[in-house]
């Protein structure tokens, strides 16, 4: 637990931002609220009596330091990312204190291992760059089902969501991704990233996901940021992410709703189940792990982040993945509250139809 420690929460009164605010609380940190619009900051203020609150534009990088003063780490919950990452890391160097952000923006990732691998580690400053539901928890769980190996010839890594009603910000940051990509799409294959055009619609496939999703048709080349967090410390020249069809209906509706809260912490009623396989030759490694509420998940994994850097619970300094920094296994056991998993179950090589 936090031991009265103040954390900076930039978009502290965005969806996501909210939920990392009340998960900092419940482990005893003291959340320090940081935002762009001070309407916006002051009424969450207002809502949570006693902690402090600042506003800070990424285009004024003096009132980020301001705004970070007295913090022991930053995380950064506020895209796009495109535009925020960059501004909050540097004020992090300048102020010596980790960073942490849930930013789900391929190329914004890309940006911060590019332009800040070397400062960080020369400066020992942690940065993690997405440390959420895409990015960090598929890095996770294929770390973990990589054990002992040292490199594999392809990762699998399958979401299956009951539905995606989108947050503004993911919708804002979804439209800097494609202006960014210029029409193009996105995947790692042969140990890199590849920009490429293809008119044609996203293969398709049956996933056999764990009981009781059990079997859905999912798209291929449906490319998150795991294809980022996972090849920068993995040995693996195949990246592939999948996404289930309803879930990108969804998320493509232009008359699709925001996520509705239905419980007391706020969180929708979707479920996901996230099915990763790893393989090496002739064997394959499976581990999936399933929850309620992509958005509401991001904080236990950003806050857990936050706790096992200040506690020296670390592999590495500078900019590193979930996977290669922390003990992937171990950190998916402290988040036991929020995830089951299911190691090992039997796989079968994905096959596109």
């Amino acid at each position: 637990m936090g031991t009265g420690q103040t954390v900076a929460v930039f978009g502290a009164y965005g969806h996501t931002g909210r939920f990392v605010v009340a998960e900092l609380a419940d482990r005893g940190f003291v959340p320090l609220l940081l935002g762009r619009d001070a309407g916006k900051l002051h009424e969450l203020a207002a809502s949570r009596p006693g902690l402090a609150h600042r506003v800070a534009s990424v285009d004024d990088p003096a009132s980020v330091d301001r705004a970070v003063r007295g913090a022991v780490a930053v995380i950064n919950c506020a895209g796009p990312f495109a535009s925020t990452a960059g501004p909050v890391i540097e004020a992090a160097l300048r102020a010596g204190i980790p960073y942490v952000d849930v930013a789900a923006e391929i190329e914004a990732n890309v940006d911060t291992f590019t332009h800040y691998a070397e400062r960080a580690r020369a400066a020992g400053v942690a940065v993690v760059p997405a440390m959420a539901f895409y990015g960090g928890l598929g890095d996770l769980l294929v770390t973990t089902a990589m054990g002992d190996w040292t490199a594999a010839d392809e990762a699998h890594i399958a979401y299956g969501l009951s539905s995606w009603h989108p947050t503004a910000g993911t919708l804002a940051s979804g439209v800097v991704s494609r202006e960014r990509r210029d029409g193009r799409r996105v995947r790692y294959t042969g140990g890199r990233l590849e920009y490429h055009v293809d008119e044609r619609d996203l293969p398709t496939l049956d996933w056999d996901f764990p009981a009781p999703l059990g079997r859905r048709t999912v798209l291929g080349d449906f490319s998150m940021a795991d294809v980022v967090t996972v090849p920068s410390h993995l040995s693996i020249p195949e990246v592939r992410t999948y996404m289930t069809t309803d879930a990108a209906r969804d998320l493509a509706a232009p008359d699709s709703p925001a996520p509705a809260a239905v419980d007391e912490r706020g969180r929708s009623a979707q479920t996901f189940t996230v099915d990763v396989i790893v393989r090496s030759g002739d064997t394959r490694r499976r581990v999936a792990a399933s929850g309620r509420d992509i958005y509401a998940i991001s904080a236990p994994l950003a806050v857990e982040a936050v706790h096992r850097i200040l506690d020296g619970r670390t592999r590495t300094s500078g900019v590193a993945s979930a996977g290669e920094i922390f003990d992937a296994p171990d950190f998916l056991r402290a988040l036991s509250a929020h995830l089951s998993l299911e190691p090992g179950h039997d796989v079968r090589a994905p096959q596109f139809a």
